[in-house]
C-alpha cells in the first residue's frame, strides 16, 4: 500500500485515471467538507463506483472519521446511459475500487458494504455527519435514498447529491423530497453536485429556499437538451449550449 497523498491538488492528481464522474471542483467541495469533520464523525457514501469520490473523502477526512462506502457493484446503474448491466462488470468495477483504494493509500480507511442503499441501512450505525449521493439516478431509488439516509443526516451536517439539476430522475427526487421541505437549506451546486445543510426551516425560509432550487431550472433544462442532442447523436451541437464536449454532462 501506498502513502495517501495530503494535499488535495496531489488526491486529485492521483485519481486522474480511476474512472468516474467528478469534476474538480466537485472533488473539492468534497474534500473539504470532509476534511472540517471532527474524529468521532461518519461519512456514508451512497454509490462508489471505482472509488474515485472515496478516495478523496477518506483522504481529506481527519484520523478517527468514519468512512462508508455502499455500492452493492452489481453492473446496475453504473452511469450514464448504464442501467442494466452484467453481473460480471459489476464485479470487475468492484475490483478496480479495491485495487484503487490500495494503490491510493486509503483502502484500510474506507469500510466498504457491497448492498443495495435500501438493504444497507444495517449495516451502518448510528447518525451521519456528511453524506454524499451519487447512486441509482431513476427517480424512486434516488428519492428512497435521500428520504432514508438523508433523515439520519445530524443537525448540521451535510447533504451532498450528485446529477442535481441534470438528472431528470434526481431533479425530480429531490423536487419532492427536498424543495419544500422543513428540514434542509440549500447551499448552492457545484456543477450537478449539490449541497445541502441540515437545519430546521419555519415557513417563510422555506419559501425561500425552493426558489433558490426553482432557480436552477433554467440549467437543468439546458442538460437535458444537451443530452437529447447527445443521444440523438447531435453533441457536435452542445457546443452552442456552452457545452464544449459531446460528453454527459455532470
Amino acid at each position: 500500500m501506498t502513502s495517501p497523498a495530503t494535499t488535495f491538488p496531489a488526491t486529485f492528481t492521483s485519481i486522474a485515471d480511476v474512472e468516474g464522474w467528478m469534476t474538480e471542483g466537485q472533488a473539492r467541495r468534497l474534500w473539504d467538507r470532509a476534511a472540517a469533520l471532527r474524529p468521532g464523525s461518519r461519512i456514508v457514501e451512497i454509490g462508489s463506483y471505482q472509488g474515485r469520490s472515496a478516495i478523496v473523502l477518506a483522504t481529506a477526512a481527519p484520523e478517527g472519521v468514519e468512512v462508508v462506502a455502499i455500492d452493492p457493484h452489481a453492473g446496475n446503474d453504473r452511469g450514464p446511459q448504464q442501467i442494466v448491466g452484467p453481473a460480471e462488470e459489476g464485479q470487475r468495477d468492484h475490483e478496480a475500487f479495491l485495487a484503487n483504494l490500495e494503490r491510493a493509500g486509503v483502502r484500510d480507511r474506507v469500510r466498504h458494504v457491497r448492498l443495495p442503499s435500501q438493504q444497507a441501512s444495517d449495516a451502518v450505525e448510528g447518525d451521519i455527519d456528511l453524506l454524499y449521493i451519487d447512486g441509482a439516478h431513476r427517480y424512486a431509488p434516488a428519492r428512497s435514498d435521500i428520504v432514508l439516509w438523508g433523515a439520519r443526516v445530524t443537525s448540521g451536517g451535510t447533504l451532498l447529491i450528485h446529477d442535481s439539476f441534470s438528472s431528470i430522475g434526481v431533479t425530480g427526487a429531490i423536487a419532492t423530497a427536498l424543495l419544500a421541505g422543513p428540514g434542509f437549506r440549500y447551499v448552492g451546486r457545484e456543477g450537478s453536485m449539490a449541497e445541502y445543510r441540515k437545519e430546521p426551516l419555519a415557513a417563510p425560509a422555506r419559501v425561500t429556499n425552493a426558489a433558490r432550487q426553482l432557480g436552477e431550472l433554467p440549467w437543468f433544462a439546458r442538460n437535458v437538451v444537451i443530452k437529447v442532442l447527445i443521444v440523438a447523436k447531435l453533441g457536435r451541437l452542445t457546443r452552442y449550449l456552452g457545452h464544449r464536449q459531446a460528453t454527459w454532462p455532470y
